[in-house]
C-alpha cells in the first residue's frame, strides 16, 4: 500500500507473523532505474518471505528492475495492475494496463527471461462499468500464456473515473463470485483474492474457494489480526504471544533507528494500532504520537512512563515539553 507498506512497517509485521507474505508499496520502474534504488529496495533480512511490487508498462524496464529485485535477495517479483489512481493512470500503468492483456503479457514474460523469481500480477475483476466475467478471463488466460502462475485478484472493478483510490475501495461492488469462478476455469493457476477482507472467519470462508487472501487496511489499522495466522492457517507457532513481547521487540528496533540517526516516529506510526480494542489503547496512541517525543530514546522513553504497561500509562502523567 502506497505510502504504508514500507521497510519499518513490513519490520513490524514481521514481528506478529512468520509465514505471510509482504508486499512492498508499489514502486514505479522510473524511481528504480532513474532514482535512489536503494532507498526503495532495501529491506530487513528478517522481512522474507517479501515480495517487490512493481508499476510501469514497458518490458525492457520490468525486466531490469526485476533484475534489480533478484540483486537485492527478494522473493517475488509482482506487477500492478490495479491501481486505479489517476497518476498511475497518467505513468501507463496500474489498472487502466487491464485493457492491454497482451502488454502486461510481454512484460510478464521480459520479467520471467530476465530472473528466476517468482513473477506474479495483481488486478481488478474489471475495469469502469465492464463487469463481464469474460472481462477478468480473458485477462487471466492471455496473461497466463506467458508464464504468469499467480494472480492476486481485487474482487471490484476499478473506476478509472470519476472515483477517487479510496473510493475505489468502497463503492464498487465486491464480486467475490468472479474471483471463485477463476480457480475453477483455471485450477492449474494460483489465484489470491483480495479486497474487504476484515476477519479470519472471512479468510477461512474465502480460502475454501481460493489458494490465498491478501489483507491490506485491516491488517494495518488492526495488526494483532495478524499474530494468530501462523497457528490458523500454516500450523506453526507463530512469532507474537502477547502484545507486551512485540511491543518490546518494536522498541528495540526503534532504538536502533534513534541511534543511528533516523527518525524513529516515522517508523512508529505503523505500529499504533497494535493495542486496538484494548484497555488505554487511545492514550497509548497519543503518547506516542505526540511530536515532544522525537528527541527521545524509545526505550527510555518506555521505561520512564510504563508504556509497557498501559494500565500505568493511565496512571502516569504524559510527558513534559521538551
Amino acid at each position: 500500500m502506497l505510502d504504508w507498506t514500507d521497510r519499518h512497517c513490513r519490520y513490524f509485521h514481521r514481528l506478529l507473523t512468520r509465514r505471510t507474505r509482504l508486499y512492498t508499496e508499489m514502486v514505479t520502474t522510473g524511481a528504480l532505474l532513474h532514482g535512489d534504488a536503494a532507498r526503495h529496495l532495501d529491506f530487513d533480512p528478517a522481512e522474507h518471505p517479501v515480495a517487490l511490487q512493481l508499476g510501469g508498462s514497458e518490458p525492457a524496464d520490468l525486466a531490469a528492475c526485476a533484475r534489480l529485485a533478484a540483486r537485492w535477495g527478494y522473493d517475488e517479483v509482482n506487477l500492478n495492475c490495479g491501481c486505479p489512481s489517476e497518476r498511475v493512470q497518467k505513468g501507463a500503468f496500474g489498472a487502466c494496463l487491464m485493457a492491454e492483456p497482451r502488454l502486461v503479457a510481454d512484460g510478464v514474460k521480459a520479467m520471467r527471461d530476465a530472473v528466476d523469481l517468482p513473477v506474479t500480477v495483481k488486478h481488478r475483476i474489471g475495469i469502469d462499468q465492464v463487469e463481464r466475467y469474460d472481462f477478468v478471463r480473458d485477462f487471466v488466460g492471455t496473461v497466463a500464456e506467458a508464464g504468469c502462475s499467480v494472480f492476486i485478484v481485487h474482487a471490484r472493478n476499478a473506476w478509472l473515473k470519476g472515483l477517487s483510490p479510496k473510493e475505489n475501495r468502497d463503492i464498487p461492488p465486491l464480486r467475490p463470485e468472479l474471483v471463485y469462478r477463476l480457480k475453477q476455469d483455471f485450477p492449474q493457476l494460483t489465484v489470491v483474492l483480495n479486497g474487504g477482507v476484515r476477519t479470519d472467519a472471512e479468510i477461512a470462508l474465502h480460502l475454501a474457494h481460493v489458494d490465498g487472501v491478501m489483507v491490506g487496511r485491516q491488517a494495518y489499522h488492526d495488526p494483532w489480526l495478524m499474530a494468530g495466522w501462523d497457528a490458523r492457517f500454516f500450523g506453526e507457532i507463530g512469532p507474537a504471544d502477547r502484545r507486551e513481547s512485540v511491543e518490546a521487540r518494536w522498541f528495540e528496533y526503534l532504538d536502533r533507528l534513534h541511534q543511528s540517526g533516523r527518525a524513529w516516529p516515522t517508523a512508529m506510526r505503523h505500529a499504533l494500532g497494535l493495542w486496538n480494542g484494548e484497555r488505554g489503547a487511545r492514550l497509548w496512541r497519543q503518547f506516542w504520537s505526540d511530536h515532544r517525543h522525537k528527541s527521545s530514546l524509545p526505550s527510555d522513553l518506555a521505561r520512564q512512563f510504563g508504556a509497557r504497561s498501559r494500565q500505568n500509562l493511565l496512571e502516569i502523567p504524559q510527558l513534559p515539553a521538551q
